[in-house]
Order: C-alpha cells, then structure tokens, then sequence
C-alpha cells in the first residue's frame, strides 16, 4: 500500500514548487548578551585568540585547529584531536549560528558561549592549559594588552576576557544564503524536485522535523539515538538514567560537508546517518533509547531523496582567513 501524507497532498494541490515558511530563514540580528556586546574590537581580538595556537600548552594548537573554516568550522575526523596528538573522545562540532544556541558542547553542559570557549583550552586532550596558565602566557606577549584595552576599557588581561573576546568572535560565525533559503523565499527553482520530495519526508514520514526544527534545523533536545557506544553523555552531568547515552541534536547547516556524524563520529556518510535516524538508530532494541525515536521505516529511496534536500543547506565555503600574524 501506498502511503501519501496529508502534507504531501497540500504540496500536490498547490503545485510541487511549494515552499515552506519562512521560519526556516536565519534572524538578520545576532543575539548577544549585555555585558558582552558584539562590537568590532572584542570581534578583532576574539578572532586572534581563537586562531592563537599560544593558547595551548606547548603552542601548537588552537581553537581553529579544529573548527577550520574551510571545512564549514568542523575538523573531518571522527574525533578531535589535541596537542602531542592526543584523541579526544568526541566529534568536533561546527560553530555556525552558535550564537543561536542556549546550551554547547554535545552533552549541553554550557550555558553560554562564554562559559563553552576555554572549554577547549583547559581539556587535557585538547589544548591543556588552564584558565590561569593561559593568562599568564598572554600577559607576557606586550602586543595584546593595547588590544584589551581596545576592546574592554583597559589593559587588563582576564580569563573572563579571554572568554568574551573569543564567544563575541564566535558570534560572528554565522549561517549564510543556500540553494533551500533561496526557495524558501519563492525562488522556485532553487532546488531540484527530489529534494523537494525530501523535504516533505523530512517533515512528514520521517519526522526528522521533531528534533531538527527552526532556521538552525535543531531544537537543541538531548537523545539517545541507540549507537551502542558507551559514552554516558549527558548522564554525567547529573547522573539521572534518563540522561545515559543522550546527546545535544546537531544544526543541520552546511551537514553535507561536515562528516563524520554524530558525538563519536561513527558514520562517515549522509546516507547511512539519515538511515540510522529514520530507522529507529543502529540498535533498535538498545535500552534507554529515547522513546520518540523510533523506526519510521523509510526506504532508501526515501533516505536518497531526504539526503537530497539536506545538501541544498550547503552555503558557500567560508571565507574567513587565519590572521597574517599575531601580537608580539
């Protein structure tokens, strides 16, 4: 038998170039809090200390060591590696429209960008230096401090300045136009009629739209998506069972250049990561997996054409280039 969704028939009466609405367009205005305003000197230093590999123990690694531009903010390895070359345990999330999200880090134990950027410069199998460390390196490089007081009032060299430079930097990274904006906007041509047909599965059968909803195609839910790895996820955080093996969805922007998918970077193509989360996860009998997620039975016609849409959320690669040199 043949399935036809109510929404397919609403598509098919008003013509197959449809489009959604246009809650799926990115806000012009980016959020930012008031006592750390977005302001072009605390952008400028931020985007020096994140590219800055001297805020690692032994000067070798920096946040954009695995948020690299070209690669759409993200590193393409299954898990991010630090100095000495040491693993992580988890896959390198992009940093785009992170200016948007409420909670960071795959397991949402930040609640703030500020909180989220010496995350990294603290982490052992990151970049191993703490906060105090960290201050202390930049207090000695006599070319940072006029650009603290550029951008904070004076010359004061803080960890917690480090942190709001960085997070206003951040802020800046931003989602840019696609083929799928552009026909949200009526421009009906703009994607092809397969990735319409994904679309409407997206949406529809797939209910991919439960979890991955909004311009930044995520409502920042935690789940356990049955992997079968043993990573407790948010578990630690507050060591309720509810909570084991779940971690924070992921944007959706620009995730056709961003493989591998999900927190231990398993799977290495769309195709395979839309199958596992329309069919209910690689383990459907695993225990603790979240109860919404269940198998939709999508077909790998289905998944092709959902994979389909999803490139259409592909911008152009970023432009953002690594500063010539930094401060002496």
């Amino acid at each position: 038998m043949v399935r036809i969704s109510i929404l397919t028939l609403l598509l098919f009466a008003l013509g197959a170039s449809a489009s959604p609405s246009t809650h799926w367009l990115r806000p012009e205005k980016i959020p930012a809090p008031k006592e750390n305003p977005i302001t072009e000197e605390r952008v400028a230093l931020g985007k020096l200390l994140f590219f800055d590999p001297r805020l690692s123990r032994n000067d070798t690694v920096s946040c954009a060591s695995c948020h690299i531009p070209y690669y759409y903010w993200t590193d393409r390895v299954p898990k991010a590696v630090g100095i000495d070359g040491r693993k992580g345990t988890r896959n390198t999330p992009t940093i785009i429209n992170s200016a948007y999200l409420h909670s960071f880090f795959w397991d949402a134990r930040a609640s703030s960008l500020e909180e989220q950027a010496l995350g990294p410069v603290e982490a052992k199998a990151e970049m191993d230096l703490s906060a105090d460390e960290m201050v202390k390196k930049l207090r000695k490089i006599e070319g940072y401090a006029p650009l603290f007081k550029k951008a904070f009032g004076d010359k004061r060299i803080t960890k917690e300045r480090v942190a709001k430079a960085i997070a206003a930097f951040e802020r800046t990274v931003v989602s840019g136009d696609t083929p799928f904006d552009r026909w949200v906007r009526g421009e009906k041509d703009a994607i092809s009629q397969e990735a319409k047909e994904g679309y409407e599965i997206f949406i529809a059968d797939g209910h991919c739209k439960s979890c991955h909803n909004g311009f930044n195609f995520t409502n920042e839910s935690l789940n356990n998506i049955a992997l079968g790895d043993d990573d407790p996820g948010a578990y630690v955080l507050n060591n309720n069972p509810i909570w084991r093996g779940s971690f924070k969805t992921p944007t959706l922007r620009n995730v056709a250049e961003t493989s591998p998918y999900f927190h231990d970077g398993s799977v290495h193509t769309l195709e395979e990561a839309v199958y596992i989360c329309g069919n209910g996860g690689r383990y459907k009998d695993l225990k603790g997996r979240s109860p919404f997620f269940r198998d939709r039975g999508l077909s790998m016609t289905q998944v092709r054409k959902v994979v389909r849409f999803l490139e259409t959320l592909t911008e152009e690669r970023p432009k953002i280039e690594p500063p010539e040199t930094f401060p002496e």
